[in-house]
């Protein structure tokens, strides 16, 4: 099987476990803080932010094999976790039920924290790395 095959694959299991762990974290937010806010899609979108900082850094140099492992984790696994197309259904929906003020607060929270913990993210590992 040639490299991007192999590569195939594995995206597409990372994106399953992205998948059933997104849904699973969605619930888990939803039971837990009820339904005012999002906080499943918010959760998984600067928790992918920190997580696609961190390892795109760490994987830096690490030679071929890090090919594998970023098809698997950046692209398959926390490409399926998190969501841009949530993010701007669920903006939509507060912009329908005259919540824009919560709208972009969302927004605001999600695109400057996951900025921020990209950033962040990536430091960690450089420090990490030395």
């Amino acid at each position: 099987m040639n490299l991007w095959w192999q590569q195939l694959m594995l995206v597409m299991l990372g994106g399953a476990l992205g998948a059933a762990g997104r849904f699973w974290l969605g619930g888990s937010l939803l039971r837990q803080f009820g339904t005012g806010m999002p906080w499943g899609t918010l959760a998984a979108n600067l928790g992918g932010a920190f997580a696609a900082g961190f390892i795109a850094i760490w994987l830096e140099g690490r030679g071929p094999q890090s090919l594998y492992w970023r098809a698997f984790l950046i692209v398959g696994l926390l490409g399926a976790l998190t969501t841009y197309s949530a993010l701007m259904l669920e903006c939509l929906l507060f912009s329908r039920s005259q919540r824009t003020g919560l709208m972009f607060g969302y927004l605001g929270y999600t695109l400057v924290g996951g900025f921020a913990l990209v950033w962040a993210g990536a430091r960690l590992a450089t420090m990490l790395r030395g």
